[in-house]
């Protein structure tokens, strides 16, 4: 097992022979220190640990670390993206949730691929989950009924290769809002056949023949997010939404639409534990969820939930090689990555890479 070494005896070395007389020259107390962490080894073959996950203490809030104080970059797709967002009258995810990776994907970041997470039936959602700064309303307005045609319109245009699509929940609407969902994916593909489309979709509150709708579409990959493990769900989530209905949407989807994708995501640094996350991920596994995503919970306003513990990307790193050790098609792991983000390079890296493997004889 790895040994860490604690924050507060944290002693840094540089690489090779310079680590070699550095450790030589150390006091008896911090070579003491040294032997409750990495062996000197670990340090000239650049296996450093990393330091702990930082967690809040009662009453305290946390300081953002370093490892997420990064500088997104905005491209020249940013602003085009948001023009036609505006002149269409659509909402994404990205600005509602306050998304840390808007500037990133809007603008294409370093692959120059811009991706938005359209929103759509409306802003307003008739949930009030702690994590989420989406606006809330028991009655939100209808649904535009030019919606589906101004999202095909505008995703057309940007000359994407994979759009996702989410929305607001609408237990307002007797269907959930399945169907204008369902609209909006074949108007999509009717315009770019070729184009991979993700939709994420509310649990429904458990209506299976609204799951099926969406599932029937024609998309490419089907997502829910169970969000946190089933002992904080209580905690997170509006009262409407819990575990065992989230697993019940995504296994619903493989058995009326086995060949579909499937994909959920989960946020750390709530107050979760690492056996808690491994329960989560038998039980994806179990119901044949195909993808994963984890990300670092960040408090989107202080009206919301407080960030329990900052995860180090090292400990990420960790969740994604368990994710692929236990047959998930694709975990995509880090402090910023979110259910959407970069959705379209993780999902077509891992398809080319399957094509790349050689044919069983």
């Amino acid at each position: 097992m790895q040994k860490f070494i604690p924050t507060n005896k944290l002693i840094r070395l540089p690489q090779g022979n310079n680590a070699i007389r550095l450790y030589a020259s150390l006091t008896k107390d911090q070579k003491d220190t040294l032997a409750d962490g990495p062996d000197l080894a670990d340090f000239i073959e650049d296996k450093i640990p990393p330091i702990e996950s930082i967690k809040s203490k009662k009453g305290e809030r946390l300081r953002l670390p370093e490892w997420l104080k990064t500088e997104i970059p905005i491209g020249k797709n940013f602003h085009q993206l948001k023009d036609t967002l505006r002149d269409l009258k659509l909402h994404t995810v990205c600005e509602e949730a306050k998304c840390p990776n808007i500037g990133e994907c809007w603008g294409g970041g370093e692959h120059g691929t811009a991706t938005a997470t359209i929103m759509v039936l409306g802003e307003l959602c008739t949930r009030g989950c702690r994590f989420c700064s989406v606006k809330t309303a028991r009655k939100p307005p209808p649904p535009d009924p030019m919606e589906p045609i101004n999202t095909a319109k505008a995703i057309s245009s940007w000359q994407l290769n994979y759009v996702v699509l989410t929305s607001v929940d609408r237990d307002d609407l007797p269907d959930g809002g399945s169907e204008h969902l369902a609209e909006t994916i074949r108007e999509i593909k009717q315009r770019k056949p070729s184009i991979l489309v993700e939709c994420l979709t509310p649990d429904f509150r458990g209506d299976m023949k609204a799951v099926e709708t969406v599932a029937s579409s024609g998309l490419d990959v089907y997502a829910h997010n169970v969000e946190t493990v089933a002992e904080l769900q209580w905690l997170v989530r509006d009262p409407r939404a819990n575990y065992k209905q989230s697993l019940a949407v995504l296994e619903h989807v493989k058995k009326c639409q086995p060949n579909l994708v499937t994909k959920t995501s989960l946020m750390l640094g709530l107050g979760e534990t690492d056996e808690q996350i491994k329960h989560v991920m038998e039980d994806l596994r179990n119901i044949g969820v195909d993808c994963l995503t984890f990300g670092q919970y960040m408090q989107p306003t202080k009206r919301h939930l407080k960030v329990k513990e900052y995860v180090t990307p090292a400990k990420f790193d960790y969740w994604r090689e368990v994710g692929d050790e236990m047959g998930f098609a694709y975990t995509a792991s880090g402090p910023l990555v979110r259910s959407s983000y970069k959705a379209g390079e993780f999902f077509i890296k891992n398809l080319i890479d399957k094509k790349k493997e050689p044919v069983p004889t």
